[in-house]
């Protein structure tokens, strides 16, 4: 678990999370079910069971919100796209997939196959209702779940980026121009025209008395920082284009023993500079990567007796890089097995090491001489 998520498990080997914010909107949704649409649809039930199903359905909501993030990740797994988690959240919803789409074509069908689940449950619960007709609650429940499923495909498919519509939006710009960058600079700026619209009707009907409002505001501002962040990315993955690690590797790494007390090597190397990397050697081979990220984790007074090969990350859990890797791709690997740094190595010889630090200094001088 991490500090802001709890762990639900996995669903076809994918992680799934569940946000503490997704408590608020949970209770919220549990007592506007509770005290307004049951009271309404059954009329003579007790107020406890109002709650009851009024929780129920909340889950299901949300069960539904997973069954759709789920027909994104396996339509991205399809395109060979690596899905690290699914993540629950006060606004639904999202499915982290690891790298861009690998065309516009991929783009549509991984943005559309969300809001094709959530039409194919609205129709399946739509059926049941018939079914359930005798059964007061259980229609009722599958009423609600009939018309929230529908509304959230519909909502899903307004084109504001990074909304499925503004991806499959992006995708149909792609398509046409054959330019990524240029489809999703579009796309973010459509996105946040229409997360302004948002913010404005929100505004409006909080000033007509209507406080629901406030949530059509807090959506807005929501799409506005999602769109903004989207154009940020890209403008990253415009720095990282055609650039290799040769260019941003440190080529003057450290090899030690691995019997090397930590302190040993603290005292001798590292002098404050905690963003080093060190490349640990066996009796004949190499055998780990150490970074001073690995050190601080130990606590100092263990310093004297932890070695090197003690807490430092196996050769066989790192896929060392090339020199002709993609920067990109390097980081997107630190990223996937969580380390601050990879080896970079050529038949079998390790020529240097990638760090996260090496990366942006890289960039920051590429940025500088694109000004």
């Amino acid at each position: 678990m991490n500090k802001q998520t709890i762990s639900l498990g996995r669903i076809l080997g994918i992680p799934i999370r569940l946000d503490y914010s997704w408590f608020l909107v949970f209770v919220l949704l549990t007592w506007n079910l509770a005290v307004s649409y049951y009271p309404a649809e059954l009329g003579s039930a007790s107020s406890a069971v109002y709650w009851v199903m009024g929780a129920v359905t909340a889950i299901m909501l949300f069960g539904s919100v997973l069954l759709h993030e789920l027909g994104h990740s396996v339509i991205a797994r399809q395109y060979k796209i690596p899905v690290r988690k699914i993540t629950l959240f006060i606004f639904g919803g999202v499915a982290e997939i690891g790298t861009e789409p690998p065309s516009a074509s991929a783009e549509f069908f991984i943005a559309i196959a969300g809001p094709l689940v959530s039409f194919g449950l609205a129709l399946l619960f739509g059926m049941l209702q018939f079914a359930l007709a005798p059964l007061a609650m259980l229609f009722v429940l599958a009423k609600y779940l009939a018309v929230i499923n529908g509304s959230l495909a519909l909502f899903n498919l307004v084109p504001g980026f990074p909304l499925d519509g503004g991806r499959i939006f992006r995708s149909l710009v792609w398509g046409l121009t054959n330019n990524m960058s240029l489809a999703t600079r579009i796309a973010a700026n459509l996105g946040r025209l229409i997360s302004f619209l948002f913010i404005a009707v929100g505004i409006w009907q909080i000033f007509n008395g209507d406080l629901g409002g406030l949530w059509f505001a807090f959506i807005g501002w929501y799409l506005q920082g999602a769109a903004v962040s989207q154009l940020e990315q890209q403008k990253l993955a415009s720095l990282f284009a055609g650039h290799r690690v040769s260019e941003a590797m440190n080529r003057s790494y450290v090899l030690i023993p691995a019997e090397m007390p930590l302190q040993h090597l603290v005292d001798e190397n590292l002098l404050g500079d905690w963003q080093r990397a060190f490349v640990v050697r066996g009796e004949d081979t190499i055998i780990g990567l150490l970074s001073g990220r690995d050190i601080r984790a130990v606590p100092r007074a263990r310093w004297q007796t932890i070695t090197a090969a003690q807490v430092m990350t196996p050769l066989a859990q790192l896929r060392s890089v090339g020199l002709d890797t993609e920067l990109k791709s390097a980081v997107e690997e630190m990223s996937r097995v969580q380390v601050p740094s990879l080896p970079v190595a050529a038949n079998g010889h390790i020529l240097g090491t990638i760090s996260r630090e090496d990366v942006l200094r890289f960039l920051r001088r590429a940025q500088a001489l694109q000004a």
